[in-house]
């Protein structure tokens, strides 16, 4: 009874701000103007790569992110921007994938549409569909080629939930960092 009675003041206070209980569970957060936020946004769980040598013209960055159970919403797009580094990072929308689970444990492929935009050195990557809360994403970029100078390398990421429109939650950075080989390197060759 007590507990039936508190679920309903918490049910009231919530409905107040648009957050909406079913089953005990929220389900979303909408402002009064609508915005659509996540109740729990994902959490960015890794990053990293396959090769950290600069110039390597084969790798991959991979970025984890854990949609939880109790989200509220479906993830529809995540952003990556990179943040620092010396060197601006190229990426081909055709070569970005994503799929479930980590990278060690890649599975199902997520169907995506991607974008990039150089000026603000960012990527988008739209889920169609959406991604349900309760699952591991990894998301693949490979780059035209890593930076030509070494150093670390900040990358932004934002997740953004269903919805006409949604309120963008930042999770973090994703650090990569990229190393020169030892003495007498310069620009990818090695003087002796």
């Amino acid at each position: 009874m007590l507990k039936r009675f508190a679920m309903s003041i918490a049910a009231t206070l919530l409905s107040s701000i648009g957050v909406s209980l079913v089953g005990g569970v929220a389900q979303a957060v909408q402002l009064a103007d609508g915005t659509v936020y996540f109740t729990s946004p994902p959490r960015l769980v890794s990053a990293s790569t396959t090769f950290n040598s600069v110039q390597t013209w084969s790798a991959t960055y991979y970025f984890t992110l854990n949609l939880l159970e109790n989200a509220g919403e479906p993830l529809q797009r995540v952003t990556i921007a990179q943040d620092e580094g010396t060197d601006t990072i190229r990426f081909d929308p055709k070569q970005i994938e994503a799929f479930e689970g980590e990278r060690n444990r890649l599975g199902a492929k997520i169907p995506l549409q991607a974008t990039v935009d150089r000026k603000t050195r960012s990527v988008s990557i739209t889920f169609d569909p959406p991604v349900a809360p309760g699952r591991l994403v990894t998301i693949a970029l490979s780059p035209d080629q890593n930076p030509l100078y070494g150093g670390v390398y900040l990358f932004g990421v934002t997740a953004f939930p269903t919805g006409e429109k949604t309120h963008g939650q930042f999770l973090g950075f994703g650090r990569l960092h990229f190393y020169e080989s030892g003495p007498g390197f310069f620009r990818g060759s090695i003087f002796r």
